[in-house]
């Protein structure tokens, strides 16, 4: 029997006993990464690397410390800001840059370029990067984070926008700012010669923009990256699935993304918001590359977001790593996170023309 096919009949036999209510049995996370639940436990992938499953109830234990979504939204950014503060100079222990901050077309960005010198091949090239957080937290500190790797690996500028974000900025605030940023890169880049990337919502926000530009008869990038979210909603078994094997009781109501304070007002119909809806949008997007995990509760929403891209006619990837979980590849240390970063790179420098 197939793992998955397995695990879905054992999620069934569980839930109808009713141990997943977080009422009757919380979920515990072992040192080894099994998670426990009632009677049932779920063992960490064996498919996974040890640096991985040695890490992973760390960062169950980090993320356990987080503000609800509904906590005031400083405390929010506070406890992101250090973890990503964390991360970053983490990161730059192992992929030197040097950064600056920057105004571009009247946006805020973080300016990050290899410490050793742009390639001459990428002369050129620019990544636009679009940071998560579910546009709420994560600006500068989580840019840092997603541009550091790429741009030290790749020798190449990367651009991270300072995107308006929620509570204090609603849909399409955070279109409009990549827009006027992609515009001024236009003046010195060659469409082609741009790459745009993002994760969680710097993903969907990828996604968004694009149409954003296709719609405002701009030419598109060369590439795109759409990470750990993409041109579709939330939806799928990974929104149910993806809680429990994080330690996490099976949820009453996933999380939509329309319900982000930054969606209000917004319709979950306009194909702005969700791409996926218009075929003939999607057709005219640049070549994809889509990652996630197997423990993302995003991985049905990105696995439904390729789909409906190759079969609109766009060249696409799907990297789908075993054992990770949302955002895998902010940490540093795992061989999956150095094979993201690295597929990253490769992706971009096979798709974007020289300049």
């Amino acid at each position: 029997m197939k793992r998955g096919v397995a695990l879905r009949f054992a999620l069934a036999a569980v839930m109808s006993c009713g141990v997943l209510h977080a009422q009757e049995a919380k979920p515990t996370v072992s040192a080894d990464g099994s998670v426990h639940v009632g009677k049932i436990t779920l063992p960490y992938s064996s498919e996974a690397s040890p640096e991985a499953r040695a890490f992973f109830p760390k960062m169950l234990a980090a993320g356990s410390k987080a503000p609800p979504i509904t906590a005031p939204i400083e405390q929010s950014r506070a406890f992101y800001d250090r973890m990503n503060t964390d991360r970053a100079h983490r990161l730059m222990a192992l992929y030197p840059v040097k950064t600056h901050r920057e105004t571009i077309a009247g946006v805020l960005t973080d300016v990050v370029e290899p410490a050793q010198g742009i390639a001459p091949e990428n002369q050129g090239r620019v990544l636009i990067n679009l940071h998560g957080g579910a546009f709420l937290w994560g600006a500068h500190s989580g840019a840092l984070v997603e541009s550091i790797p790429i741009a030290s690996l790749g020798r190449i500028k990367v651009i991270s926008v300072d995107y308006r974000q929620g509570p204090e900025n609603v849909f399409p605030a955070a279109s409009e700012d990549v827009e006027a940023v992609y515009r001024a890169l236009l003046k010195q880049y060659k469409p082609g010669s741009i790459g745009i990337y993002g994760c969680s919502a710097g993903g969907v926000l990828t996604g968004e923009a694009v149409a954003r530009l296709i719609t405002d008869k701009l030419p598109v990038p060369g590439a795109i990256g759409t990470f750990c979210g993409s041109v579709v909603d939330m939806a799928g078994d990974s929104v149910m699935v993806g809680p429990l094997l994080n330690g996490a009781p099976v949820p009453d109501h996933p999380l939509r993304l329309g319900e982000l304070p930054y969606f209000k007002g917004s319709k979950a119909t306009d194909p702005l918001v969700f791409p996926g809806l218009s075929p003939e949008l999607l057709h005219q997007f640049p070549p994809t590359l889509l990652i996630t995990g197997t423990r993302d509760a995003a991985m049905s929403a990105v696995i439904r977001s390729q789909t409906l891209l190759s079969q609109a006619g766009v060249a696409t990837e799907l990297q789908v790593w075993e054992g990770m979980w949302h955002s895998f590849f902010s940490d540093p240390e795992m061989p999956e996170s150095r094979a993201a970063y690295a597929t990253i790179v490769k992706f971009f420098d096979k798709h974007l023309t020289r300049g």
